[in-house]
């Protein structure tokens, strides 16, 4: 759980008087990468530092990995008794639970309490029972996650149970990495948290920043690109880890409800104004499917998404017109 970095930075003068500075590291095993727009490598520098403070600042608040968590306590007394968190770490679960019950349970905080016997390593030779699947749900439910506002305590019901918010988790780093650089006094910048991309202001030359949507049945193929103006995308995928069965494909996003792993989808990218809620809703609408999925975020304002099936079909929700772009 610890940032390992690697020592890699790109700096970029432009014409404007301004930098475009990058710098690249490993998360969580993960990449990680922050690009700044500033006046010189010793500005870009430090809102590089600051960010890297932040993800660790975070993890350490909210990783389920690291024992001396706060969400590692709530998970090691639950069925025992409520514990009482920061006022941050009580929001955010607060809000994951919210999603959660928007999702019906597609997305649920307490998948870490599910049992790891689906494997995509390349190791599984058969799937698993129908019985160990039904069992290896027993203990989720967002509906047992006990929330006391006045006392700030978050208490699992159940003996077993675990909170997991790497759903959510890596969004809401990307938006307070973004929050805290802009209150240091940074104009403009992209931070990518394995994924989870959250921007502000614009490039030196005054256009905005922008994102292509690859299709992951041809990675060779972007099919759109899309301007982010101060907001946010995140894209959940299965295309490269997944078991197959009887024909029948698998992905590594499970259903927290049923066990069994989502099918019909391949890809799934949610644009909103939070990281946070974009990471959270692209695992949902990833478990829902297509036409559930879509259906729920014309209901949200300000959230779009594309979807892309298991077929390479692509499927946007109200706000979208591919081919405009």
């Amino acid at each position: 759980m610890k940032l390992i970095f690697i020592p890699f930075f790109l700096l970029t003068i432009a014409s404007y008087g301004q930098m475009i500075y990058k710098k690249k590291l490993s998360m969580l095993g993960s990449p990680f990468e922050i690009t700044v727009v500033a006046k010189d490598t010793i500005q870009g520098n430090e809102y590089a530092n600051l960010a890297v403070l932040e993800v660790k600042r975070i993890e350490n608040l909210i990783s389920d990995w690291i024992p001396t968590t706060q969400i590692s306590q709530v998970n090691k007394y639950a069925g025992i008794r409520a514990v009482k968190v920061d006022e941050e770490v009580f929001d955010l679960v607060e809000r994951a639970l919210k999603i959660s019950k928007i999702t019906n349970g597609a997305f649920d905080i307490s998948y870490a309490s599910m049992d790891k016997i689906w494997k995509f390593d390349g190791s599984m030779t058969e799937m698993p029972t129908e019985e160990a699947i039904k069992k290896s749900v027993e203990r989720i439910g967002y509906q047992k996650v006990i929330l006391d506002k006045k006392n700030q305590t978050i208490f699992l019901k159940d003996i077993g149970m675990k909170l997991g918010l790497g759903g959510i988790g890596q969004g809401y780093i990307a938006d307070k990495i973004k929050e805290l650089l802009q209150t240091n006094g940074s104009i403009s910048g992209i931070v990518n948290v394995s994924g989870d991309i959250n921007t502000w202001g614009k490039q030196p030359d005054a256009k905005p920043w922008t994102v292509a949507i690859i299709n992951p049945i041809n990675k060779n193929k972007v099919f759109a690109t899309f301007p982010l103006n101060d907001s946010a995308v995140e894209t959940s995928g299965s295309y490269e880890k997944y078991v197959t069965f009887n024909g029948i494909r698998y992905s590594h996003i499970i259903d927290p409800r049923t066990g069994y792993p989502a099918q019909g989808v391949v890809s799934v990218s949610v644009f909103a104004k939070q990281t946070e809620i974009a990471d959270a809703l692209a695992t949902g609408i990833f478990v829902l499917g297509v036409d559930v999925g879509l259906d729920l975020v014309n209901q949200i304002k300000g959230i779009q998404c594309i979807i892309v099936d298991d077929k390479g079909k692509i499927h946007t929700s109200k706000g979208i017109n591919i081919e405009n772009k």
